[in-house]
């Protein structure tokens, strides 16, 4: 299975890989069981495997216990139990004090979870800032579910990767995210949502990400999953962080021929090894006149949704993912 598949939604779970790596978990009551090397695996903790009586808190205790944390690289973060209705501040709070157990941690998910566990507009998260202040050498953070979600501008720079997961990001977290500064960042990919589960962001609070100043490294950006996707791609065409771009997503949102047309009339695009628009509204016209004008990029524009007449003109139309 691949390690990624943007058109999996948020059904990865990272049972099988993350970061390039094996994903593996530590039963806390097999006292005899065989082990990888730690640096070999990504070590998954999470909560539903384990008897409903031992907590978070627990389960860390005793893989720190059968584990050498000091060469582990990759953690994912399942479930915390009650993920719905906790937060997870004290998932936060565990892996920042005990930091200095973790100098070899470069990949870490929080949130990994797939529907069938927990909606994604269902998992309450909390500040992040910590994990990027208390981990300088993190190379790649992934979160799910922006409930709860917050960041506050930081300097990282050793960060390569930041994906967030939502079915509703929030606007101050995309605000933050332009006011880091993050030198080393290559790949920033943010899901957007819908206001109905708090994805307020504006172009305004994407303003920083789009002039690129704090991120002289970034080749892939996703601003994806949005209701406004034919504003972000108006803006985008004249958005100076572009020319840098090796990958640009604007997938999985309501983008329309309108949105399609400015990229067509703005900055050059031919430069980029893919576009993805996956999960569109586009015409077949429209289709058409993307591919034949970047004929040497890879485009995907997969998942062609009619949207649902609801008379008087209007057409309803839904994101990929929201709840």
């Amino acid at each position: 299975m691949a390690e990624y598949d943007e058109n999996e939604g948020y059904t990865r779970d990272y049972r099988d890989r993350y970061a390039g790596l094996p994903v593996t978990q530590v039963d806390p009551d097999d006292e005899t069981g065989d082990l990888p090397a730690p640096d070999s695996v990504a070590w998954r903790l999470s909560a539903e495997v384990y008897d409903s009586n031992r907590d978070f808190a627990d389960m860390f205790a005793r893989f720190m216990e059968r584990v050498d944390t000091t060469r582990v690289s990759a953690v994912v973060i399942g479930s915390w139990q009650e993920a719905y209705d906790t937060s997870s501040e004290e998932v936060v709070r565990l892996l920042v004090d005990n930091a200095a157990r973790f100098p070899a941690l470069r990949s870490l998910f929080v949130g990994a979870m797939p529907m069938e566990e927990c909606e994604i507009s269902w998992i309450h998260q909390s500040d992040v800032t910590p994990l990027l202040e208390a981990f300088p050498l993190l190379e790649r953070l992934d979160v799910r579910g922006g409930t709860g979600l917050g960041l506050r501008p930081v300097r990282q720079g050793s960060l390569r990767t930041l994906r967030l997961e939502t079915g509703g990001l929030p606007g101050a977290v995309v605000r933050a995210v332009g006011n880091c500064d993050l030198p080393a960042l290559e790949h920033l990919e943010l899901w957007l949502g819908v206001e109905q589960y708090g994805g307020d962001a504006t172009l305004a609070d994407m303003e920083e990400i789009l002039s690129g100043v704090r991120l002289p490294a970034l080749r892939y950006l996703g601003l994806q999953d949005s209701e406004i996707e034919d504003e972000i791609a108006a803006a985008v065409a004249t958005a100076p962080v572009v020319a840098r771009l090796e990958t640009l997503s604007l997938s999985m949102g309501m983008l329309t021929d309108a949105g399609a047309e400015a990229l067509l009339t703005g900055q050059p695009l031919t430069h980029l090894r893919r576009l993805d628009l996956h999960h569109h509204y586009l015409s077949d016209e429209m289709i058409k006149r993307v591919q034949e004008a970047l004929p040497g990029v890879e485009v995907d524009l997969s998942d062609q949704e009619q949207g649902e007449d609801e008379g008087d003109g209007e057409v309803w139309r839904y994101v990929a993912v929201d709840e």
